[in-house]
């Protein structure tokens, strides 16, 4: 049988996010804590992810799961990325270097990643940015491994069981990162995450949901348990723990009081995320196209040469809304303070 989510000895699992923080020792960390641990397949070869999980499988006897990105159309409009290109060119020049290529194609090999879940069969595969097609999810299934797909709305979660998807992660808008709509040009709703949860309940069921967005107290965690929540994804939470792969700039700039709010824009990589307000989004945020992945690639040199130089006002710091609760330290004292009396 496929794994279920009450096999959990403690109900969080561990988001995955893509560009650094989630690492094998990370979600090994979450397993061994009792949760699930999650790896990011977002920008990783089908190589390196297969290396991720061959890492993570050595370091814990729990279970593992696998985050893919849904492949999508370009949305992108060329004429407002040349001139988003010149509105990024003085900030290019400041770090001394060229603007990224905004080329479409993120996860190119997306039926190479299929491939490597499906042989090397992680206990749950997760999905972000849509739903893949019936057959893909059925293939899974057919192998025993969970499939769920990330939600925003209630319309998008019926598409996602309509698709054949076992479970469902319900992001509320305090989320840190990429949200995870399905149209990418489309502003994320504003439905507090509890409302959220109860409209997909109602609407669709004993389908098993994982909540998601802005979790960083126990207090937060007990409450979506107590409104039905089968676990509590927390991304923003684990950001400072010892085993992310986090990078410097992103952990000091989590912890200076001169970073006082996020926001939610489409400035780093033309899809809408939320990070910290630094410089960056408060040139850009109001003039940036929507255009993921080619903002992506074309700001990519930029947000590098900013972690390089210790800037934290030229790269993206995503965080969800609760990111002043966060605290560092070893994945297992994380996990113990998050879940409190539950």
């Amino acid at each position: 049988m496929a794994f279920s989510f009450s096999e959990l000895a403690v109900p969080v699992v561990g988001a995955p996010m893509a560009g650094g923080p989630s690492t094998p020792a990370l979600a090994a960390a979450v397993s061994d804590a009792g949760g699930l641990g999650f790896l990011a397949g977002g920008y990783r070869t089908p190589d390196q992810l297969a290396d991720d999980i061959t890492s993570a499988r050595a370091q814990t006897a729990g279970p593992i799961g696998v985050n893919l990105f849904v492949p999508q159309p370009s949305d992108a409009d060329l004429v407002l990325l040349d001139e988003y290109a010149e509105l990024l060119a003085p900030l290019a020049d400041h770090y001394g270097v060229d603007l990224g290529q905004p080329r479409f194609g993120d996860d190119d090999c997306w039926p190479e990643k299929l491939d490597v879940v499906a042989d090397l069969r992680p206990t749950v595969v997760s999905f972000t940015f849509g739903t893949p097609q019936p057959e893909d999810l059925e293939r899974l299934r057919d192998l025993r491994i969970l499939t769920v797909v990330t939600v925003t709305s209630t319309y998008e979660a019926g598409i996602a069981l309509a698709h054949g998807a076992d479970a469902l992660v319900v992001q509320g808008p305090d989320a840190g990162g990429h949200r995870g709509t399905f149209a990418p040009d489309v502003l994320p709703g504003s439905t507090p995450l509890h409302q959220l949860l109860a409209e997909i309940g109602h609407v669709h069921g004993e389908v098993p949901l994982v909540a998601a967005g802005g979790l960083s107290t126990a207090a937060a965690v007990r409450g979506v348990l107590d409104r039905g929540a089968v676990a509590a994804q927390v991304g923003t939470a684990l950001l400072l723990a010892d085993e992310a792969g986090t990078n410097p700039v992103h952990r000091a700039a989590l912890t200076n009081p001169e970073f006082g709010a996020t926001i939610v824009t489409c400035a780093f990589s033309g899809r809408y995320a939320r990070s910290l307000e630094n410089e960056f989004t408060r040139t850009l945020a109001d003039l940036a196209p929507v255009g993921y992945p080619e903002i992506n690639h074309l700001t990519g040199p930029i947000r590098a040469a900013a972690v390089a130089d210790g800037d934290p006002h030229g790269t993206s710091l995503w965080a969800g809304t609760g990111f002043r609760d966060i605290r560092p330290g070893p994945v297992a004292e994380i996990i113990a303070a998050l879940i409190g009396d539950s």
